[in-house]
Parts: structure tokens; C-alpha cells; sequence
């Protein structure tokens, strides 16, 4: 009697994974399970797009085994499950890679390297792990299309995203704003807050804090305060080098103030100082002790091991508004209404829960110390002077770096973490400003002091907050209605959807779409100079009828996409176009009034990229318009790991809100992260990470699985 099955003397699951693995591919199972199911009911799955710049890891096992037990299970139900994989091709990850490999910086880019070369080193470095990625895809038993993918560089891809960002243009929610945002000085862009809020940005870092001493002008304070003699306004803060770009100090009109007679722990010179009455004794720990009387403070000598304080007197914040101080650090003079700065002004935002309840007020570097400063009234301006061009600039320049203007402290960098390897100073800049404000008789405390900061996602340095001028979608006008619309969504677990994620929209910020590299989807938004006139582009076809417009007034010499016929919808009509930065930079179009209209030079967020693949994916609207409306703009399912909550699952969801006022998935898988034996996120950069193929070899596909 025949046996039709193998015998196996031994347990051996990376054999056996093999042997079902050839079978699978020799037989096409995969593709007869979606062929066989033609007419059949369709269960709608995306498969979030990876970055092939970059090799796979253990987490992506994991997060694909997922996808692959619903998908699977839906398919034996009777489903046509239909699974095209994905490429998320621009971005950070592919542009500091590159960089890494010419060994070059962002600013390089257009002087030893031209945008052109650029972009075209990325594009050849963008897919070089395909076969990697499809390698580990076979071997664990995904099923999912490799062989027609989504890719976004494609013209058609990038044009179904100008066609969505032309809705969400018309609908009013694309605005240009000069805000304080979230800066990586090591990427050279400006950062999202979705972006910010990735697992592991937050990291606890030890900084060096100061206590600084604001000496008030004697002639500018209340009749009351005149007679103590010099008096000194203390404030707090974590970061020292914004120290010279102060130009106000925030109190809370409500809080209580006390004037406190004492003398410094460092220069032993007598000083009234003044801080919230609550904070008194948190400030005058450790050397310091309090006074029976004023009298006991004449008999203190340097010597003493113990300074004495005592309390003079008691105000209101608001009886503290208008006086003026001295400049602290006079490196420079803010360019615009230098007579309004240097003064005590009025804020809600104020606590007394740390620091001195007077908050150093610094509007370049700060999103509410800028709204505070706006709203004082006179307004009080911000620390920006003229740079060699004659634009505007904070005393910190793009790569975090002091300017000219900083004297000793010019060209150094604010965060030692800004050096490359090997290269920083002992002493970082927050350390020289301490010594010299203590030298100076202008810090009351300087001390150590641990507190979670926030690091860039991709390079994992630093972030900046910094003037900038972005483009932004108002997410905060249609923000209830995507907190509506999440509660129709089925998350798996719920407490993710309804905590983290839930949480999340009902306080979401306005999206920074805006960013400064090359390679990715340009702004397809067109200015005249002065910003009164404006054109946003939604296709290839609208671009050459106003490149046609721009020809017969003499911007342009000819139509750079000439050779495309308009209404032919083949991969090679559109392989004769190419809508990256290098190219769509060099068109000049022209407005109502005739003026020549430029590209605003931003590309666009790359989370954009990925979370309009329900629609990209299939070139809508201008192929699969019926397709997709009716079916696959919203998924039945989707999975990813918990930290798409801030990127994926948010984009995803906040396109579909806007453009179609519902949801993008019905189901949805949250996994948790693959930690290491000590609980730390498994990464590639901390050499902590497993490797998948080490495991497949070792365990096989099957039991990984089941393990993950």
C-alpha cells in the first residue's frame, strides 16, 4: 500500500519549511488561491510599504505573520484576498543613507553634488534590498504580490498624491504658516508631530540646568520694590544656550511672588531675588537656610557653610508686568523693536509645579514662549538678526551651530550630540554659559538635572524647536471628526485604539507637511514672489497646460514634458515624465496677473506618501476610479506594529477623513514591539536585533511564527 506522505526519521522544521515552501511555489498556491475566488466576494487588506533601503527585521516577521493569518483565513472562507506589497521609496531613511555613502551632508547637495545626481543616487539605492526583502518574504510563508508592487517614486503613484493634495487645497485646509516646530538639525528638516511622538523619540538625558539671575532695571520697578536696591528676577532653564536669544521673562498674573534677601553661592555678593512663593524652599535647598530675621544676614561670611534667605516682601504677577531687566547675554540685539524686548509679561501657561514660576522667555526657540510674546502687548520680539543675505535668521543656524554673532560660543554646536564621533568638546556650550553666567554674578543655581528629550525618529539626535516657514493641513479643523469616524474602527487591542490612538486625534496638531531635502514628492504648489498669487497643481495634465500658458508669455522656452500625450494611460506615455524636485523645479508658470509663479521648494511629508496608497496604489482617480470608490478605498483589515499609531494608522486615517469624510480601515491588528532579554526595542542600530534568517535556519518558518 502506498503512503502519499513523507516520513521523516527526525524532527526537522527548517527542512520541512522548505519542502512546503518549494511545493507552494512549483504548484502556484498562492496564485490559485486568488484566481480560483474570481467573483467572489473581495476582503479588502493593504499591505503597509517598507523602506527596501533597509534590511528586514525579526519585527517585520512578526507584524506579517499577523497579516498572514487573516488574510489566509479569509481566503478559506470563500474571500478573494487580493494582496499587492508595497515600497516606500523617498524620505530620510533613503537620503541619510545615501549621504552616509558619498560622505557628504545635506548641505553639500547643489555644491559638490548637484540635486539631479542626488536624486539619482537615491533612486538607485532605494531598492537595493528587493531581494532581501522578497527572500525573507518566501521563506516565512507571507503570501503578498511581490511582483506588482506600489512603488512611490512612480510617476503615476506621485501624481495620485498632488490629485489629493489639490482636494485637500481646494477644501481650505493647506495653509503656510512661520511657526516654532520641531527641528532635526542633523537631517536638515523640519519635523511633524506624529513624527516626534515615534516609540523611543523621548529619551531621558542628563542636561546641565541653570537658575539664571535677571538683574531688573531700578527705574522701571514698582515704588515697593525700589528701596531693596538691586534686585534680580530668577528664572529656569534646561536648555542654557537659548540663553541669548531671551528677550522676555513669563510670570503668572495669579501666582504669588515673594522678594527673597540672600546672597549668591557663587560670587557671595548680596542679591534680592524674585520666584514664586511656593517654589522658595525647593530653590533654597541645600546651602541655603532660612533666617529667623534681616538682621541675621549681616553677620553671613563667605565662609559660613550655610547662606542664609530671608523674605522681604509679597506680590502679585501682575504687579510684576512691565518691569524691564537687563539683557542677560548681550551677543546680540533683536533687529525688529529692540525697545520692546527685555521685559516681565503675562502668561497662563505658567506653573509654580517646577523651576522659579518665572519662565525664561525665548519666542525663536519655543512655540509658547513665541505665542506669549505675540499676544504681550507691545508685542515683544524675538532674538533674529540679519545674516549675510539679509534674511532674518535666530542666532542658531540649520545644523545647530552658533552664528557669527555668538562671539566666543560662534560656529559651536548647542548639543554636543550635533558633533561627528570623536569630535566633540569636553565642555558643551550649555557648560560654558553656566561658568561664564556664574563668573558673572547671573546664576543663582547650576546643576545636573534628568529629563525625557525629544530625539530626530531617524538619525536619533537631538531635535531642535525652531522658527520655520512650512506648509501645513489645519488637522485641527476636521480632528473631532476623525476622533468621531476612530470610534467606528474595530482595534484590536481596543485599548489602542480608544487610548493611544483615540487620545491621540482629539488632541492632534496642525500636520508641518513641509520638507526640506530632495528626494521625495515636491509641493506641487506654484508662488509669485510676494506670496499674494498661487496655483496648486493636481495632475500632469494640468501642469503642461499651464506649462502652455507659461510658454506664450515667455517664462519658458518649452513644454519639458512634451513628449507625454495627455489621455494615454500607459506605463510607458508616464515613464516619460518625472515629478521629483530636480525636474518640476526648473518650471515657471504664470499667474492671473501675469507675474512668473515658482515652486515653493518643500517636498512633502513621506508619511503623506504612504498613507495615500489606498488610492496611489491604483493610480485614482485617473485609472480604477469605480474600483476603487466602490471597494478598495477602505480596508477590511490592515496590520502593523503599535508605533504606526503615530505614523501609518495616522496618515492613513487623516487623508480619508479629509477627502472622503470616512475611514481608510475597518479592522485593524496593533502589535506590540519585539524587545530584547532586557525589555529595550529590538533595533538594528543598537546591534541588539535578531536576525531573521539566523532564526528561519535555525527554527524554521513555522515555529518563528507561532513563537512571534
Amino acid at each position: 500500500m502506498s503512503n502519499k506522505f513523507n516520513e521523516y526519521k527526525g524532527l526537522n522544521l527548517p527542512k520541512l519549511g522548505e519542502e512546503v515552501l518549494d511545493f507552494w511555489k512549483k504548484e502556484n498556491i498562492f496564485e490559485k488561491s486568488i484566481s480560483i475566488r474570481e467573483g467572489a466576494t473581495p476582503f479588502v487588506f493593504f499591505e503597509g510599504p517598507p523602506s527596501a533601503n533597509g534590511l528586514p527585521g525579526i519585527h517585520h516577521v512578526m507584524a506579517r505573520a499577523i497579516k498572514d493569518i487573516f488574510c489566509r483565513y479569509k481566503t478559506q472562507k470563500g474571500f478573494k484576498v487580493d494582496r499587492k506589497a508595497g515600497w516606500d521609496t523617498h524620505g530620510l531613511p533613503i537620503e541619510l543613507g545615501v549621504e552616509k555613502e558619498l560622505g557628504i551632508t545635506k548641505e553639500d547637495i547643489g555644491k559638490k553634488i548637484s540635486v539631479e545626481e542626488y536624486n539619482a543616487a537615491c533612486r538607485k539605492a532605494v531598492m537595493r534590498y528587493t531581494d532581501v526583502w522578497n527572500k525573507v518574504t518566501e521563506s516565512y510563508g507571507y503570501w503578498v504580490d511581490m511582483d506588482d508592487p506600489y512603488i512611490t517614486y512612480e510617476p503615476k503613484y506621485m501624481e495620485s498624491v498632488w490629485w489629493l493634495l489639490k482636494q485637500i487645497y481646494n477644501k481650505d485646509l493647506l495653509y503656510k504658516g512661520y511657526t516654532i516646530q520641531p527641528y532635526s538639525p542633523k537631517a536638515g528638516t523640519g519635523l511633524s508631530s506624529h513624527e516626534l511622538n515615534q516609540p523611543g523619540t523621548y529619551q531621558d538625558v542628563t542636561d546641565t540646568t541653570v537658575v539664571a539671575q535677571f538683574k531688573a532695571k531700578t527705574e522701571t520697578l514698582p515704588e515697593a520694590l525700589k528701596s531693596f536696591g538691586d534686585v534680580y528676577f530668577l528664572a529656569w532653564t534646561t536648555t542654557p544656550w537659548t540663553l541669548p536669544s531671551n528677550t522676555a521673562l513669563t510670570v503668572g498674573p495669579k501666582i504669588d511672588y515673594v522678594v527673597v534677601k540672600t546672597f549668591n553661592q557663587y560670587t557671595f555678593e548680596p542679591i534680592n531675588v524674585v520666584l514664586a512663593k511656593s517654589l522658595v524652599e525647593k530653590q533654597f535647598s541645600g546651602k541655603y537656610v532660612a533666617a529667623e530675621s534681616k538682621a541675621d544676614l549681616e553677620n553671613y561670611s563667605e565662609e559660613d557653610k550655610k547662606i542664609p534667605y530671608f523674605v522681604l516682601s509679597e506680590y502679585k504677577g501682575k504687579d510684576l508686568v512691565g518691569i524691564r531687566y537687563e539683557q542677560l547675554l548681550p551677543y546680540a540685539q533683536p533687529y525688529d523693536t529692540p525697545e520692546n524686548a527685555f521685559r516681565v509679561i503675562s502668561g497662563d501657561f505658567v506653573t509654580t509645579e517646577d523651576g522659579t514660576g518665572i519662565v525664561h522667555t525665548a519666542p525663536t526657540f519655543g512655540a509658547d514662549d513665541a505665542k506669549v510674546a505675540k499676544e504681550a502687548t507691545p508685542e515683544v520680539p524675538p532674538m533674529l538678526v540679519k545674516d549675510e543675505n539679509g534674511n532674518l535668521v535666530p542666532l542658531v543656524d540649520l545644523q545647530g551651530r552658533f552664528r557669527p554673532e555668538m562671539a566666543e560660543l560662534a560656529g559651536k554646536y548647542v548639543k554636543n550630540e550635533y558633533y561627528k564621533d570623536g569630535e566633540a568638546p569636553e565642555k558643551s556650550v550649555d557648560v560654558e554659559i553656566a561658568i561664564k553666567l556664574k563668573i558673572e554674578n547671573k546664576a543663582f543655581k547650576v546643576e545636573k538635572y534628568v529629563h525625557s528629550y525629544p530625539n530626530c525618529w531617524r538619525t536619533d539626535k537631538p531635535i531642535l524647536y525652531y522658527p520655520l516657514d512650512s506648509w501645513f493641513i489645519q488637522v485641527t479643523s476636521f480632528r473631532d471628526r476623525m476622533h468621531e469616524l476612530n470610534e467606528t474602527i474595530n482595534w484590536k487591542p481596543k485599548a489602542t485604539g480608544e487610548g493611544r490612538f483615540g487620545n491621540w486625534l482629539a488632541n492632534a496638531n496642525d500636520w508641518n507637511l513641509s520638507r526640506s531635502r530632495y528626494w521625495g514628492i515636491p509641493l506641487p504648489i506654484w508662488r509669485t514672489e510676494d506670496g499674494k498669487e498661487e496655483i496648486c497643481i493636481g495632475s500632469v495634465e494640468e501642469l503642461k497646460a499651464e506649462m502652455e500658458r507659461a510658454v506664450k508669455a515667455g517664462f519658458m522656452e518649452k513644454d519639458i514634458f512634451e513628449s507625454f500625450e495627455v489621455g494615454n494611460l500607459s506605463d510607458k506615455n508616464y515613464a516619460s515624465v518625472d515629478l521629483h524636485k530636480n525636474i518640476v523645479d526648473e518650471i515657471v508658470l504664470v499667474s492671473e496677473s501675469g507675474k512668473p509663479m515658482k515652486r515653493e521648494a518643500d517636498l512633502i511629508d513621506v508619511w503623506f506618501d504612504s498613507g495615500s496608497m489606498p488610492y496611489a496604489q491604483w493610480h485614482y482617480p485617473f485609472e480604477n476610479k469605480e474600483k476603487v470608490e466602490n471597494t478598495w478605498r477602505k480596508a477590511d483589515f490592515i496590520a502593523e506594529g503599535v508605533d504606526q499609531t503615530r505614523g501609518w494608522f495616522y496618515t492613513l486615517h487623516a487623508i480619508a477623513t479629509m477627502i472622503f469624510d470616512d475611514v481608510a480601515y475597518k479592522n485593524v491588528v496593533s502589535n506590540g514591539l519585539v524587545l530584547d532579554k532586557n525589555g529595550q526595542k529590538m533595533s538594528k542600530r543598537l546591534g541588539n536585533a535578531a536576525d531573521p534568517f539566523d532564526v528561519l535556519n535555525t527554527y524554521g518558518p513555522d515555529a518563528t511564527r507561532w513563537y512571534m
